[in-house]
C-alpha cells in the first residue's frame, strides 16, 4: 500500500504506539473498491475490538460482501477499535476514527453498524463513537450516521439503548435488504423521520420510537449467503485462516447455550456448495488452513462427504481443515482422524463435557453419558493423540461440590487411560468457566454465583489436582460477574456503562485492562446494586428483554427449566420436534 495515497493524520502517530501494523490495514481484497463519489449508500461496519480480533470475525466477511451484492453502488467498509495508547494520541491530536478501505472519517458514512459480540465490548463501542466525532447519546444526534447494532447483544437491547439508534434483531441476510434501501431512499429526510420509518419494519428496535407493548420479532434468513473469497490481512490475526459456515443453528438444546437457542432452526448449506466455497476461498486467498464453522460442525449431515471430496486437492496444496468443536463420540473421533490426515502430525484435541457428573450433564441437556466419554477417550488415545483439553463450567443450576470433585476425577481418569494405552506423554488441560445465565434460554431465571463462590469453587477444583501432567485454569470470576450483570441488564445499565467508560473502562475482556473496582464505583455512582442483575428471577416476573421475540415460546423455556430440575433430557430437534415454538424451515 502507498501510504502517501491518503496522507492520513493517524499514520503520523504510528511510531508512538504499540503494534502499529494493526492500523495500517494493508489487505488483499476480492472486490474492486467502489468510488466514494459514485456510491449512493455508505455503510461502515464497526467491530469493538482491535483489528487482529475483528478481522477474525467471520460475520463481517459475510456482511461486507452481502452488502456489495445487494447493489453495486453500495459501499461496505470496516473500522475497528484502537488500543488505549492510540486513543490517547488521537484525542490529543484531534484525529478522527477512519474506515479501513476508503480511509474516510466514520462520521461521513450514512450508516455506522456495530456488532455486539459480547458484553465486555460495550465500553469500546463508546470509545469508537466518541473517536468518530459522533455524539455518544442517540438523543443528541442530528446529522450523524444512523448508528445500528446487531449480534447477540441485540437480543437484550435496552442495556445499550441510549447509545444505539437501531437494533437489528436477527440475521443480516434477512434484515439488510429491508433496512438499507429504506435509508438510501430517505436521504435528505430528518433523522427522526428515517428512524420512525425503520421502527415500522419487522426485526428492528428503535428505542426513540418504541411503542409500549410492541413485540420486536427476530428475523432469520431462508437462504444463507455463501462466500467464495475473503479479505486477507497482511498482518497476523487470531484466526488466520479461511472459513466456511456449514450451517446455522443447533438442534441439541443445551439449556445454558444462548447461541444454540436463538439461532434455531438449523439451516444447512448444500454439500456441493460448501465444498466449492472451501476450494474457491483456499485457491483465491492462499490460506493454508480452512476452518469449518458452525455451533457443532460435527452435526453437519454431509460432513464425511465434504471432507472426502476436499482431501485430495487440499493435500496437494498442503492445506489443512479444522473443526472448532468435537462431540465426545466415536463419529467425531473418526472425523478428527480424517482431518489429521490433512496435517503432518497429531496435535491436541479438545472436548467440552461441561459438567463432571452424569446428573449435572442431564440437568443442562448435554446429551453425553459416561460410556460415551470413556469410549471417546479410549478412541483418541488408541489413535495416537497425547494432548487432551477439557472444558467445564462451574456454578451451574443444582450444582454441588460432588459435581466439582467429579471434574478432577474425569481429569485423572483421562490421564490414567492415556498412559494405560501407551501414551506415556499424555497431558490433560482443564479449563473451567463460570456459568452465566443468558436471556432467551431455559436458565434465564437462574441466580448467578457470586464472585466469592466462583473463586472458592475454582480453588477447590485446583486443590484436587496434584499431578503436573494435569493443568487447571479457571476464568476470572470478576469478569464473569460483569458479564452476568450486563447480559441481563436493562435501561438503567446504560448510565453505568457510560460512567465506567468515563472513568477509564476499556477492553474489559482483556485481563490487563479489566478493573472490577471501576465498575463497582460506577454502579455506586449511579445508585444501582449490580447484584440485582445476578439474582434469581421469578417465573412470573416481566424481564427487560421480554419484548424481543427470538421465536422461542416462553412456555418452552419454562418447560425446559422444569425438565432441567427433574434431570430429564430433551431430544435433538433434528430427530423430533421439541415444540420450541420456532417452527421449522422446510
Amino acid at each position: 500500500m502507498d501510504f502517501d495515497e491518503f496522507n492520513l493524520p493517524e499514520w503520523k502517530l504510528l511510531s508512538q504506539v504499540s503494534r502499529p501494523s494493526r492500523y495500517c490495514c494493508s489487505e488483499w481484497r476480492p472486490h474492486k473498491k467502489i468510488s466514494w463519489d459514485d456510491s449512493i449508500l455508505r455503510v461502515c461496519l464497526a467491530f469493538p475490538d482491535v483489528y487482529e480480533i475483528g478481522m477474525s470475525y467471520y460475520g463481517f466477511q459475510i456482511i461486507e460482501q452481502f452488502i456489495h451484492s445487494m447493489n453495486s453502488r453500495y459501499i461496505a467498509d470496516r473500522t475497528y477499535c484502537v488500543w488505549p495508547d492510540m486513543e490517547d494520541l488521537m484525542l490529543k491530536n484531534d484525529v478522527l476514527l477512519t474506515s479501513t478501505e476508503h480511509k474516510r472519517p466514520v462520521k461521513d458514512f450514512d450508516v455506522l453498524a456495530f456488532t455486539l459480540p459480547h458484553e465486555a465490548s460495550y465500553t469500546n463501542i463508546l470509545t469508537m463513537i466518541n473517536l468518530s466525532g459522533i455524539p455518544l447519546f442517540a438523543s443528541e444526534r442530528t446529522d450523524s450516521p444512523i448508528v445500528i447494532a446487531g449480534g447477540y447483544g441485540a437480543f437484550v437491547p435496552d442495556v445499550m439503548s441510549e447509545f444505539i439508534d437501531v437494533f437489528c434483531v436477527g440475521e443480516a441476510e434477512a434484515l439488510l435488504p429491508e433496512l438499507l434501501p429504506l435509508i438510501e431512499s430517505m436521504k435528505g429526510y430528518s433523522r427522526d423521520d428515517i428512524l420512525n420509518e425503520i421502527s415500522k419494519l419487522k426485526g428492528f428496535y428503535v428505542p426513540m420510537f418504541y411503542r409500549e407493548g410492541h413485540v420486536v420479532e427476530r428475523q432469520f434468513a431462508d437462504k444463507l449467503f455463501t462466500l467464495h473469497s475473503m479479505i486477507v490481512p497482511s498482518v497476523g490475526i487470531v484466526h488466520d485462516r479461511a472459513a466456511v459456515e456449514l450451517f446455522r443453528g443447533c438442534g441439541r438444546g443445551c439449556r445454558f447455550c444462548q447461541a444454540g437457542m436463538v439461532n434455531r432452526p438449523v439451516r444447512e448449506r448444500d454439500v456441493d456448495e460448501s465444498v466449492q466455497s472451501v476450494l474457491d476461498i483456499v485457491r483465491s486467498t492462499g490460506w493454508e488452513e480452512a476452518g469449518l464453522l458452525s455451533l457443532a460442525s460435527c452435526d453437519y449431515s454431509g460432513i464425511e462427504t465434504l471432507i472426502d471430496e476436499l482431501s485430495d486437492e487440499l493435500n496437494n496444496r498442503r492445506a489443512k481443515l479444522s473443526l472448532p468443536s468435537l462431540r465426545m463420540d466415536g463419529f467425531s473421533i473418526g472425523l478428527a482422524e480424517k482431518l489429521e490426515g490433512l496435517r503432518s502430525k497429531h496435535g491436541g484435541i479438545t472436548f467440552a463435557p461441561e459438567a463432571g457428573t452424569q446428573r449435572l450433564r442431564d440437568v443442562i441437556n448435554k446429551g453425553i453419558n459416561e460410556e460415551m466419554i470413556n469410549s471417546c477417550l479410549k478412541e483418541i488415545f488408541s489413535r495416537g493423540w497425547e494432548r487432551v483439553k477439557l472444558y467445564f463450567m462451574m456454578g451451574l443450576p443444582t450444582e454441588t461440590y460432588d459435581d466439582l470433585e467429579a471434574i478432577s476425577e474425569i481429569s485423572y481418569q483421562t490421564l490414567k487411560l492415556g498412559r494405560s494405552l501407551g501414551r506415556k506423554r499424555t497431558t490433560v488441560s482443564v479449563s473451567v468457566s463460570g456459568f452465566v445465565p443468558k436471556a432467551h434460554t431455559p436458565f434465564q431465571w437462574e441466580r448467578q454465583n457470586s464472585i466469592q463462590e466462583l473463586k472458592e469453587k475454582g480453588r477447590y477444583i485446583k486443590s484436587l489436582i496434584h499431578d503436573r501432567n494435569i493443568s487447571v485454569a479457571y476464568h476470572e470470576p470478576e469478569q464473569t460477574f460483569l458479564e452476568g450483570v450486563l447480559s441481563r441488564g436493562d435501561k438503567r445499565t446504560c448510565k453505568v456503562i457510560h460512567r465506567a467508560w468515563e472513568t477509564g473502562a476499556r477492553f474489559d475482556n482483556w485481563t490487563e485492562y479489566f478493573n472490577l473496582q471501576r465498575w463497582i464505583d460506577a454502579f455506586d455512582y449511579c445508585g444501582i446494586d449490580p447484584e440485582e442483575y445476578t439474582r434469581e428471577r421469578s417465573e412470573a416476573e416481566i424481564l427487560s428483554w421480554d419484548f424481543v421475540n427470538v421465536g422461542l415460546s416462553k412456555e418452552f423455556l419454562l418447560r425446559e427449566r422444569h425438565r432441567a430440575y427433574e434431570g430429564r433430557l430433551t431430544i435433538d430437534c433434528r430427530t423430533g420436534c421439541a415444540s420450541c415454538g420456532i417452527g421449522c424451515v422446510k
